[in-house]
């Protein structure tokens, strides 16, 4: 499996092909400094088997910052957090990189505390929590050379925290990015205008760290595309990635996607109605004409799917983001040829980032939470465990403590998914547009993992008063989900059918906060078969998910999560 096989990029070899892309996660101390969640963070990828982990966005400069409780890097004060980060890391098996981002007129002074810069003075939308627009001061060719001396003495102050690499940020909007863009930078100076000027910045940067750390392997990552008409187009992306190979760095990481691309910002993270390995057709392309690696990112969280774009030569390596928050073993389960949790790509995980939650995930009520949860080990051991309902609540339950119980799922449906294959069909996931096969992908994926460790599925099974099936057990875990009030499924049925779901004003309905409120809350009741508790069926009998409070899908699967990994 070229996958797993290992890779150099400059003097760093990796021990496989696969690269934690950096997230903006918001474990960092108000002031940016490392915490202990940061590094049981990270650390639980490494010891996932990721080759090489790449923390989230740090900027060079306090202008720079672009979101509260973000990495610090813009001064020796942070330098013995992060050297603590990088051993930890180093310990737990993996390399270790840094990414450093200034976000340049994606900021606002709420934030760093003083007026954002950038290529032009032009307004910028920026949401941080609220939406706010500012406009930033076009930035002197003065401070320019100062925001250039930031960036390498950052890349000095990661070489000596014991980082293996870098990464500059050359992609989605941010200062770099926005000189790339001839949106962004109306410059008429030697800054912009021509391909050559618009990349004179990040060449001076590359130059500057390669003078002042020659064997410190770099990254560029790079906005091949912004996808909107007046941004970065292809064509010159490709360019501009040759001239970058030629510049000095090791590495090139292909993306595309700005804060202003069409339909929306969403591109930049592609959600599930995006196809898989969405990017890796620009990474085919640009690897071509490079005698560099080519990094590739963009819903790659199928192992079979990024495996063969690595052995066709799309690319050389592989960046993973949110399948490494579903599942941060990802790399050891492919390994292993075990299924995986999928990420969903429903988006949840960053959008309530932005809206100031640090980071989540929907499907892995532990990511980012792994001090409360340092494994997925079961409190229980040794019990016969039933569990009534197998959707997405009970499958999650089932995978945690199967491993140390013996399982039983029972279900009156002869196919696993429950709720969930009512939310296939809806128009919208969260606040992104429903793609089937992303919840049939994880629901088979979560069946697989069940059936692996021992659980019996018992499908098909209408269970009824004294039912006999259910003796013997020490403990009942009710997850049967929830229905729609006065018989009212059957309506849902049709709102739901394909012909009516996706016509565009049945779209504009389901976008409506007040419908989506009486969808998931009011109009649903809990199917809790109330004879099991009180005929005192199992010694120990729990209710979870839609059963105890009819809500959403992440709070059904952190219930779970929760009464699996705490329950004595």
């Amino acid at each position: 499996m070229t996958l797993l096989t290992p890779a150099s990029i400059g003097s760093l070899t990796i021990k496989n092909r696969v690269i934690m892309a950096p997230m903006t996660t918001r474990l960092a101390t108000e002031d940016g400094y490392v915490t202990d969640a940061s590094i049981a963070y990270f650390c639980a990828r490494a010891r996932g088997g990721v080759g090489l982990i790449t923390v989230e966005m740090a900027s060079p400069e306090i202008e720079g910052r672009h979101r509260a409780h973000e990495l610090g890097i813009y001064g020796d004060q942070y330098l013995p957090g992060l050297t603590r980060l990088v051993d930890a890391l180093h310990a737990s098996g993996a390399k270790a990189s840094i990414q450093l981002g200034h976000a340049g007129g994606h900021t606002r002074k709420d934030i760093s505390g003083l007026t954002p810069l950038a290529p032009s003075a032009l307004p910028h939308d920026v949401y941080e929590v609220t939406m706010q627009t500012i406009m930033p001061d076009e930035i002197s060719q003065e401070r320019i050379a100062q925001t250039v001396q930031a960036f390498v003495n950052a890349a000095l102050r990661a070489q000596k925290a014991g980082f293996d690499c870098i990464e500059i940020h050359g992609a989605h909007g941010y200062l770099l990015s926005q000189f790339l863009c001839p949106a962004e930078n109306i410059r008429d100076d030697e800054y912009g205008g021509s391909i050559q000027n618009r990349l004179r910045i990040s060449l001076e940067i590359i130059h500057g760290i390669k003078a002042a750390a020659p064997n410190f392997p770099l990254i560029y990552r790079l906005n091949v595309d912004d996808l909107f008409p007046e941004g970065l187009q292809f064509s010159e992306g490709f360019e501009m990635a040759k001239i970058l190979a030629n510049s000095g760095i090791d590495a090139i990481h292909v993306t595309a996607g700005h804060y202003k691309s069409l339909p929306s910002a969403e591109r930049m993270i592609p959600p599930m109605y995006y196809p898989e390995a969405t990017f890796a057709n620009f990474a085919k392309e640009i690897k071509q004409v490079v005698d560099i690696p080519v990094i590739t990112v963009g819903r790659l969280g199928n192992p079979v799917i990024a495996n063969r774009l690595l052995e066709e030569s799309q690319a050389d390596f592989i960046a993973l983001g949110r399948p490494l928050l579903a599942d941060p073993d990802w790399v050891n389960k492919a390994a292993a040829a075990q299924p995986i949790r999928p990420c969903l790509a429903c988006n949840t995980c960053v959008n309530e980032m932005r809206g100031g939650k640090q980071l989540g995930c929907l499907v892995n009520p532990a990511a980012a939470h792994e001090l409360k949860y340092p494994n997925l080990t079961p409190k229980i051991q040794g019990e016969r465990i039933a569990i009534i309902g197998a959707g997405p609540a009970g499958l999650s339950y089932a995978a945690i403590v199967s491993t140390k119980n013996e399982v039983t799922i029972f279900d009156q449906s002869p196919e696993v998914g429950g709720a969930w294959l009512y939310a296939s069909k809806a128009p919208r996931f969260q606040e992104v547009k429903t793609n089937p096969a992303a919840f049939h992908y994880f629901l088979e994926q979560l069946r697989q993992t069940c059936k692996i460790q021992g659980v019996h599925f018992q499908m098909g099974i209408h269970l009824e008063v004294n039912d006999s099936r259910l003796n013997g057990f020490d403990r009942i875990v009710i997850a049967t989900g929830a229905k729609y009030r006065f018989g009212l499924s059957w309506l849902m049925n049709i709102l739901l059918h394909p012909t009516i779901s996706n016509a565009p004003w049945m779209q504009r309905i389901y976008s409506s906060d007040a419908l989506k409120n009486i969808l998931y809350y009011k109009a649903r009741v809990s199917q809790l078969p109330t004879w099991i508790i009180k005929q005192k069926v199992a010694p120990k009998v729990h209710v979870i998910g839609d059963a105890k409070t009819p809500g959403k899908s992440d709070s059904a699967i952190q219930n779970a999560f929760s009464l699996a990994l705490q329950e004595p």
